[in-house]
C-alpha cells in the first residue's frame, strides 16, 4: 500500500510543452497505469493546446472477490453488485491519493478548473468519490464503466464548488462486470443531485470502443476550451 505521504507512479504523456491542462485518468481492477496511455493519440486533441495526461498506478492489495489474490485495485470489493457492502475506508483513502496528484498539478502551474478527472470501472468510482467532493472547481469528471460508490452520502458530502461541473457517463449495455443497471442509477443519482451529466451508452460489453473514444473527445473539447 502507498504510504499517505508518498505520490502514486504515474505514466505521463504530454502533449506539446509547458501543459496548461491536464487529465488524470484512472485505470480499473487489476489494470495499471499503462492501460489507458495508448488511448491520448486516438483522442486527436493535439490541436486544443498543451496538455498532460496523467495515469497512476494504483496500490496494491488483495481483492476479496478475487479470492484475496493481490492486485492494483483503488479499494476492495466485497459482492459482485458492488454496491450492498463497500469499502468506505478504501474509497476515502484512495480519495487522498487522487487529492494528492490535483495537488501536484495544481503546484506544477494548473489550476483545478483546467483539471479532468477521468477513470474507467473502480477508476470511475474513484472520479466520481473525488470529483464530487473536491473543494475547487474541476474542468470535468469522466466516468467509464463504472459508478457512484458511496451513494448514500454523496449529496450531504459533494462540495458547491463542482455543483457546475459537467460530467461525461459512459457505459456498455451488455456489462457483466458493473451491469447496466449500476450506471442507470448512478445517472438518476447526479441528476437529481442536479449535476450537468452527459450520458452515451454503447453495445459492448466491459469495455472500450471508437464511438465512445470520439465521444469522450468531444467532452474534452467542450471542458477543456
Amino acid at each position: 500500500m502507498t504510504s499517505d505521504n508518498k505520490l502514486l507512479d504515474c505514466i505521463e504523456i504530454e502533449i506539446g510543452p509547458e501543459p496548461t491542462h491536464a487529465i488524470i485518468w484512472l485505470h480499473g481492477l487489476g489494470a495499471d497505469g499503462n492501460d489507458f496511455a495508448p488511448v491520448v493519440p486516438e483522442l486527436g486533441l493535439n490541436d486544443i493546446g498543451p496538455l498532460r495526461f496523467v495515469f497512476p498506478h494504483a496500490p496494491i492489495q488483495p481483492v476479496t472477490i478475487n479470492n484475496g489474490v493481490p492486485m492494483r485495485a483503488w479499494y476492495d470489493i466485497y459482492m459482485a453488485d458492488l454496491v450492498r457492502r463497500e469499502d468506505e475506508a478504501g474509497l476515502r483513502h484512495s480519495q487522498t491519493l487522487v487529492e494528492a496528484l490535483i495537488a501536484r498539478e495544481i503546484s506544477r502551474g494548473i489550476p483545478a478548473e483546467r483539471i479532468v478527472l477521468a477513470g474507467f470501472s473502480q477508476g470511475c468510482a474513484m472520479a466520481l468519490q473525488t470529483g464530487l467532493r473536491y473543494p475547487a472547481k474541476l474542468a470535468g469528471i469522466i466516468g467509464l464503466s463504472g459508478y457512484l460508490p458511496l451513494a448514500q452520502s454523496a449529496a450531504a458530502e459533494r462540495h458547491s464548488a463542482n455543483a457546475d461541473t459537467r460530467i461525461f457517463l459512459a457505459h456498455g449495455t451488455m456489462d457483466p462486470v458493473v451491469p447496466f443497471e449500476r450506471a442507470q442509477a448512478t445517472l438518476e443519482a447526479l441528476q437529481k443531485m442536479g449535476y450537468d451529466v452527459r450520458f452515451k451508452t454503447y453495445p459492448m460489453p466491459h469495455s472500450v470502443c471508437l464511438k465512445e473514444i470520439v465521444d469522450i473527445a468531444a467532452f474534452l473539447r467542450d471542458v477543456l476550451a
